[in-house]
């Protein structure tokens, strides 16, 4: 198990990472594994962490450490992750950080790097907050990439558009909030094992994939 790949992606809301991880799976062969989408796996598979999960999801309860970090373990040992894994959105604290790293050693290995991508929070808040839809079709709008041709107009009939109250600004600031205090803690535990690299994510979608490639490429060679 050595020489496989073993990555953390972090990266805020709106920084782009849900663009970017397709890249890396499609370029590095590697599985990508997300917590939400492992939780709901593990849940409908029966598996023996899912069920633990389904038990305390059904007593209303959350979903502790142990068992959200044996659900990754589970994703990590099916055949897609042969080549290594990304994880996206775990390990979201210092306690899951630590079993994540305790469990790798165990099989005599460790994370490779932890990819930070960072991006201005005004620059978030701009992209989290700039959708706007047209409520009786659906049609989405953003005032950045997808702008109406009337500000705040559907570009059909001319009625006006309605933002969600997920789409505020106040909104995206809670969540970037939430998020840097979340993630802090992890990224200072890799930081203090010179494991994180952090990647601008201002920059046009193709620079940061080519940039995030390096980081893999790197490791990959080393790996070699």
């Amino acid at each position: 198990m050595s020489d496989l790949l073993r990555f953390i992606l972090v990266g805020a809301p709106g920084c782009g990472k849900g663009t970017q991880s397709p890249a890396v799976v499609e370029n590095f062969g590697v599985c990508h594994i997300a917590t939400g989408d492992a939780l709901r796996a593990a849940v409908g598979a029966g598996t023996p962490a899912g069920l633990q999960a389904k038990e305390a999801m059904n007593a209303g309860k959350l979903v502790s450490d142990d068992i959200v970090t044996a659900i990754v373990s589970e994703a990590m040992k099916e055949p897609r992750c042969s080549k290594g894994f990304v994880l996206d959105g775990f390990p979201r604290t210092v306690q899951q950080a630590k079993s994540l790293d305790s469990m790798l050693a165990k099989e005599g290995a460790s994370i490779d790097k932890v990819v930070s991508i960072k991006v201005p929070n005004d620059t978030l808040i701009e992209r989290l907050s700039g959708r706007w839809i047209h409520k009786s079709s659906g049609r989405s709008y953003h005032t950045i990439f997808n702008p109406p041709k009337t500000a705040q107009v559907d570009d059909v009939t001319g009625e006006p558009l309605m933002q969600r109250p997920d789409d505020k600004p106040e909104t995206a600031v809670k969540r970037l909030g939430v998020f840097a205090q979340d993630t802090a803690p992890v990224l200072a535990h890799y930081g203090a094992q010179n494991k994180v690299e952090e990647i601008d994510g201002n920059r046009d979608i193709v620079t940061v994939a080519c940039n995030i490639g390096k980081v893999f490429g790197f490791s990959a060679a080393k790996k070699q």
